[in-house]
């Protein structure tokens, strides 16, 4: 089998050197011939290069001429068109921004609200309370693309904001939509109450230049706060007093006014002779004071639902309460009765104060039990109570699960925290 093999081998050996030998032999032949065939391939190929284009060219001008006669061009569908993020380009977008952002912080909505008419009551509240901690704003950079319209834009304004309280300037960026009314002013909108713009704002946020922008600034933000453990602290408690100053002032503004004229009893300051004992509970998050001022010492704070013993509801719009066994005052606009109960008269001699029932589940410690887990979803405040003024036992990060006791109806959650009760914010975790 080998030898035979062998055979064929140089039999095929022996006609391949013959035909070399052949076309050596007749190269003035056999070159001019294989140089035409060369000449006709390529001819060939662009003749059928053209051909296609110029099919493909009638394609689209047939095309062209159809959509311009029946209807406009439709863009449903088709992917946002990728314009050039521009910084600073627009001499009357960046003087717009900067009489925005120093309305912001002076607080003063009414230039705001004529800038911006969407925004709702509490982002107004919020703008107002900012205004307390925010100097300045030292850095405006205004990137912009086109918006839907001619003189429109989306705008990215890049921002160093100055803390009262801080000498480090944060960066942030915030994204707006700016276009011009039939007056030829411009607003802004954040395509809130607008769903085209909306969608056309995401569009265009998720294109490669916007996301790098955005990367850039989360990136040097994030640094600063890993590199300054006061920075961190302060804007996290930031976030949460402002929180908490808005839910504030949105319950006392639907508070019914005080009325300061009832009469005082016979002695001027309290009922010598009270016949039934009332129980009250706070209807709202409140402090809870040494007296009847708004200047005295705060010595706790009452939440939803906390029952007192009332010793005495004052004319002054003050109401004297039974607190861990001591006197104490809470406003009567914010608490109401849940029970009277007839007691003996004793004369004054032998009365004594009535005792002070229990504290109520929500503030008792020996009955706790832990009902699951809650996941920390950006950096808080681990508070001793349910105050933003409470001292803090840490910060609790961005991914970290603390044992949940309760969710509160004040805006605060229950948790335990290194072996102790506490409380965060309940908006920062879930």
């Amino acid at each position: 089998m080998d030898h035979s093999n062998q055979n064929n081998m140089r039999t095929m050996k022996g006609k391949t050197v013959t035909a070399k030998d052949w076309v050596i032999d007749h190269s003035k032949i056999v070159m001019p011939l294989v140089l035409v065939v060369c000449v006709l391939i390529t001819i060939a190929i662009a003749v059928n290069a053209n051909h296609r284009k110029a099919l493909e060219k009638e394609a689209e001008q047939a095309a062209m001429s159809v959509s311009t006669e029946d209807s406009p061009v439709s863009t449903e569908g088709l992917d946002t068109a990728e314009y050039e993020l521009e910084k600073n380009a627009h001499p009357e977008i960046n003087n717009l921004v900067r009489t925005y952002y120093d309305a912001q912080v002076s607080g003063d909505v009414e230039t705001i609200s004529k800038m911006n008419t969407y925004l709702d009551e509490i982002e107004i509240i919020k703008v107002q309370e900012m205004s307390k901690y925010v100097d300045a704003y030292p850095v405006l950079d205004v990137y912009t693309k086109p918006g839907l319209t001619e003189n429109s834009y989306v705008a990215y304004v890049c921002s160093t904001v100055k803390f009262s309280e801080m000498e480090q300037e944060m960066p942030g960026m915030q994204t707006f939509y700016i276009g011009m009314d039939e007056k030829g002013d411009y607003f802004i909108n954040d395509g809130t109450n607008d769903a085209e713009i909306h969608d056309y704002i995401k569009k265009i946020t998720l294109q490669d230049d916007v996301v790098d922008l955005n990367n850039k600034v989360v990136v040097e933000y994030n640094e600063l706060l890993a590199q300054d453990e006061e920075l961190e602290e302060y804007i996290a408690y930031l976030r949460e007093k402002i929180n908490e100053d808005v839910g504030e002032i949105l319950a006392k503004a639907e508070q019914p006014e005080v009325d300061v004229s009832a009469p005082e009893t016979a002695s001027g300051t309290e009922e010598q002779n009270q016949s039934v004992q009332k129980t009250v509970k706070a209807t709202d998050v409140v402090n809870i004071r040494s007296s009847d001022s708004e200047e005295a010492d705060r010595i706790d704070k009452a939440q939803i639902g906390q029952e007192f013993t009332l010793l005495e509801e004052r004319g002054n719009g003050w109401s004297k309460v039974s607190h861990n066994g001591k006197e104490a005052f809470i406003k009567s606009d914010y608490l109401e009765v849940v029970d009277e109960e007839p007691i003996e008269v004793a004369s004054s001699e032998d009365q004594q104060e009535p005792e002070e029932p229990a504290e109520p589940a929500e503030t008792a410690t020996s009955n706790e039990t832990v009902s699951g887990k809650v996941k920390v979803k950006e950096s808080v405040k681990v508070r001793k109570s349910a105050s933003t003024d409470a001292d803090a036992l840490g910060t609790a990060y961005a991914g970290d699960e603390l044992e949940l006791v309760m969710k509160q109806a004040d805006g605060w959650t229950k948790v335990k925290y290194k072996g102790q009760t506490a409380f965060v914010k309940s908006d920062y975790v879930e």
